[in-house]
Order: C-alpha cells, then sequence, then structure tokens
C-alpha cells in the first residue's frame, strides 16, 4: 500500500480521539433479489475490499462505537447487531500499512470486536469516507479479494449466522415487513447454502410463535394467492433470546 497524505494527517487525530489497539469490524447482511449480500467498502488505491470498520472513542462503549460506525456508513437506523469474536492475529492488520512510518496510528497492533448486523437493503445508502473508493453490496457467492484478515472474519461471522439460526428467529430486519412463507423460507435457505423440506419449516419456524398471519393475500401471478404474515414485534425480540426448535 503506498502512503496517502490523508491517512498520515489522520493519524494524530485518532491518537487524540481513540483507544489505542482496540478496533470494531462489522459484517452487514442484507437480503435483496433472493440474494444474501455483505456490505463492503474498497480501499483508495489498493484495489482491496474490507468490511467496514473502525475505531472506539475513549468515552465510548464497544457496541456503540459498532453502531455509530454503521450508522456513517448506511443511513440505516434499524440495524440488529451481534458480536460474534474477536480477532487478534500478529500482524493481522500492521503489514497492510507496512509503507508507512511506525508511528502511524493505522499500523499499531489492533485487536478487532467483530458484529455482524442484518438489515434492510432497502434502507441502506452506502457512502465511502477518505479511506476508500466505494461502498457497496457484494454477493455472498462472489466476493472480491479482501485485506488484512477480513475474509477470515467475514468466513466467521456467516458460520455464526448459520448456526445461530437454529435456535433465534432471523428475518425481521431482512425482508419487508410483510411476506409469503416461501420468501421466508428462501432466506434461510440463502443464508444455509441449502434446500429445506417445506413442510418441516413450516413446523418448526411456527414453533417460536412470532408470526402473525394476515387476511389479505399477496396479489398477482398463475397460482393462487398466497398468505402474507409479518413479525410480532415483542415476540421476535423476546425470542432472540433463544429457542430450542
Amino acid at each position: 500500500m503506498e502512503k496517502d497524505e490523508k491517512i498520515i494527517n489522520m493519524s494524530k487525530e485518532l491518537w487524540a480521539e481513540y483507544m489505542p489497539h482496540l478496533s470494531v469490524d462489522s459484517v452487514v447482511f442484507g437480503f435483496h433479489e433472493n440474494q444474501l449480500k455483505v456490505l463492503l467498502v474498497r480501499m483508495a488505491g489498493t484495489g482491496l475490499w474490507l468490511l467496514p470498520g473502525g475505531y472506539v472513542r475513549k468515552n465510548e462503549d464497544v457496541a456503540d462505537a459498532a453502531e455509530r460506525v454503521l450508522q456513517e456508513r448506511t443511513g440505516a437506523e434499524r440495524i440488529y447487531l451481534q458480536q460474534f469474536g474477536v480477532f487478534g492475529n500478529l500482524n493481522r492488520s500492521e503489514d497492510f500499512f507496512q509503507a508507512y512510518d511506525d508511528d502511524l496510528w493505522h499500523k499499531q497492533r489492533f485487536i478487532s470486536i467483530g458484529f455482524y448486523a442484518l438489515v434492510d437493503h432497502s434502507t441502506v445508502n452506502p457512502k465511502v469516507d477518505i479511506y476508500s473508493d466505494r461502498c457497496e453490496w457484494q454477493s455472498i457467492v462472489s466476493l472480491p479479494e479482501m485485506g488484512m484478515d477480513h475474509r477470515t472474519i467475514y468466513d466467521t461471522a456467516l458460520t455464526v449466522l448459520r448456526q445461530q439460526l437454529s435456535y433465534k428467529p432471523i428475518g425481521m430486519n431482512l425482508l419487508p415487513e410483510r411476506f409469503t412463507m416461501t420468501e421466508l423460507q428462501t432466506l434461510y435457505e440463502t443464508i444455509l447454502g441449502k434446500t429445506l423440506n417445506r413442510g418441516n419449516f413450516y413446523r418448526r419456524i411456527m414453533r417460536f410463535g412470532i408470526l402473525v398471519k394476515h387476511e389479505d393475500l399477496r396479489k398477482g401471478g398463475a397460482h393462487k394467492a398466497p398468505n402474507l404474515y409479518s413479525f410480532d414485534p415483542v415476540k421476535y425480540h423476546e425470542s432472540l433470546q433463544g429457542i430450542d426448535w
């Protein structure tokens, strides 16, 4: 990575305002056109993609820092954040800035707290910052090359999300307000990367007790109009504590 004056000039400000050696990185998932997508940023001048992340202010909780960074990147307010891991391998980020002097803020050894986020794709307005030239959704089936250890962070987040599908509801932040059972099943199949039995899925998801069935039907198409469902917000959030299937 070649030297960038913007990064050098920012270093002094970061030393004064933020916690040294601590950062947050978020894997932001969105569901669009029957595809699970992840929000990535491209570092200017490198061609490498990273997860949206940032640093923790000296007067800020770690979770608040993650939420702040995502609001700055996406403008979204309905964000479900879940901490899932800590990443602190030697030289996980320092080598990325090896062309710079050793006192550069970004070149210090950082331990990153990983979060995954579930957001409504339609509410996100991706924004670049001084370090990046692109910020956009990428399909998980064709991800570009990622810098530092961010591919490892992403892989870990997806694994945890898949594991949690077995005992937590997922979908309130990924689907429109009203949806069909087929759309909900498609979301689960996309995340898991496999086909699910329709009857078994219906019985298992109904055990959560989080769905409200509506009298109106989805109009259009040659087939019988399907029922529409929505999430009961109170029961949904109660179920996030974990329920065995």
